[in-house]
């Protein structure tokens, strides 16, 4: 199973966030219907959602936000990204590091670019890259969503990237579709078809297939023993 695989080899992931130093926390952020003081008029406007997120860190003292792996977000609603067929996609398949724009993104492991796109619908991931592992004969996949359309400029598929390399950043509202800055982070064992994109939400009702199918990622990131909130 690729998740033992990456549970055994956790010791030799280089941070996709570098911390300022070991011990820095990271605040836990919830974006379902738990959390009332996320409204409509802040969520259905970029500047107040920037600045809730700004204060939120500021006041809990930190410098970045983490959370969202199988979580069931109502947030989604605000988009018609979300909303095609019968039943709306809400669960979260990835994990979102929340903080200032420009922030480093490095790869964990040695890769090479597997595609990159800019998807580029209000509440999609806007400059997106995926790149390509192989770890004790296994390939698997990590996206990295809601980057600076620079980032995409120069890349090419098949295109090395050494483990620790530091290849993107935090995009701003503008390129990364709409969202405050923040990293979408994603595992995935089996792309199928897809090619700079892969879906970052499902439809509950899939929940067991894409669950299975892009594993905790925090099993790289390895942040969320640096949590608090």
């Amino acid at each position: 199973m690729l998740q033992e695989v990456l549970k055994q080899h956790q010791s030799t992931f280089q941070p996709v966030i570098t911390l300022f130093h070991p011990d820095e926390q990271l605040l836990v952020m919830d974006f379902t219907a738990n959390n009332t003081s996320l409204t409509k008029p802040i969520l259905n406007n970029i500047d107040r959602f920037c600045r809730y997120i700004t204060r939120t860190l500021a006041d809990a003292g930190c410098r970045l936000g983490i959370g969202g792996y199988n979580e069931h977000r109502t947030i989604y609603a605000v988009s018609p990204h979300f909303d095609a067929g019968e039943e709306p996609r809400r669960l979260h398949l990835g994990i979102d590091v929340w903080g200032a724009a420009e922030t480093p993104v490095s790869a964990p492991l040695k890769g090479h670019v597997h595609s990159f796109r800019f998807n580029d619908h209000f509440g999609d991931y806007g400059a997106t890259i995926i790149l390509e592992h192989q770890l004790d004969g296994y390939t698997f996949y990590t996206l990295y969503g809601h980057l600076s359309i620079s980032n995409l400029r120069g890349l090419y598929e098949k295109m090395p990237i050494a483990a620790g390399q530091a290849f993107a950043w935090f995009g701003t509202p503008a390129e990364n579709g709409g969202w405050p800055p923040h990293l979408h982070f994603q595992i995935i064992a089996d792309m199928m078809h897809y090619r700079g994109d892969y879906p970052g939400v499902c439809r509950y009702s899939e929940r067991e297939k894409y669950l299975q199918n892009c594993p905790d990622p925090d099993l790289i990131l390895q942040l969320n023993r640096n949590t608090h909130g």
